[in-house]
């Protein structure tokens, strides 16, 4: 499973394809170097998730590993509500549905699915406000969009032309230690 794509990776190479490089370089450094309030908020209200503490329904299932060998892709989900078929993807805040985002729930969905686990409901969770946002299950166009995405992903060199975009570069948790960005991040 060398090879496999970690799912939380899609949000991110969608984001900046460079951050995951910036990531795994600093990623053994204390992380009060990179992360900012919107990261630590996040772990925060993720903890629930990850001590599997969040429910105490035995049809809940909660940080459940997952892989999809067709797609190459491990990694976990959040919560996967077994009597009503549904997987939720929580997040603290989600201003906007930006498709990286997009791309980790149905690589979540796939995988699920491919384990044998029946998936009838997609939806997000905005912790901070407890909305749900449903998401459409990916049909087949979905699935080969993913794909694509997924070979890029494979393809990607550090030699490859980067994309500066001021707007994200800003908001990266990384911008101060990059080296193709010049400015500090907006959480200074």
């Amino acid at each position: 499973m060398d090879d496999y794509i970690p799912l939380s990776a899609l949000n991110d190479f969608c984001f900046c394809p460079y951050s995951l490089y910036l990531h795994q370089v600093y990623q053994p450094a204390d992380t009060g170097l990179y992360h900012a309030a919107p990261q630590i908020k996040g772990l925060l209200a993720h903890q629930t998730i990850d001590q599997k503490t969040y429910s105490t329904r035995k049809t809940d299932l909660m940080s459940l590993p997952v892989y999809s060998e067709s797609l190459g892709l491990l990694g976990k989900i959040d919560l996967y509500r077994k009597q009503e078929r549904k997987l939720i993807e929580r997040k603290y805040r989600l201003p906007h549905l930006f498709k990286g985002r997009l791309y980790q729930l149905w690589g979540q969905y796939y995988c699920l699915t491919e384990m044998g686990y029946p998936v009838d409901y997609l939806a997000f969770q905005e912790i901070a406000s407890q909305k749900y946002i449903p998401i459409p299950l990916p049909g087949e166009k979905e699935r080969e969009e993913l794909e694509r995405f997924i070979e890029n992903f494979k393809h990607f060199s550090l030699e490859s032309p980067v994309e500066l975009n001021p707007n994200k570069c800003s908001h990266c948790i990384y911008s101060n230690l990059c080296d193709k960005f010049s400015k500090e991040n907006v959480y200074q």
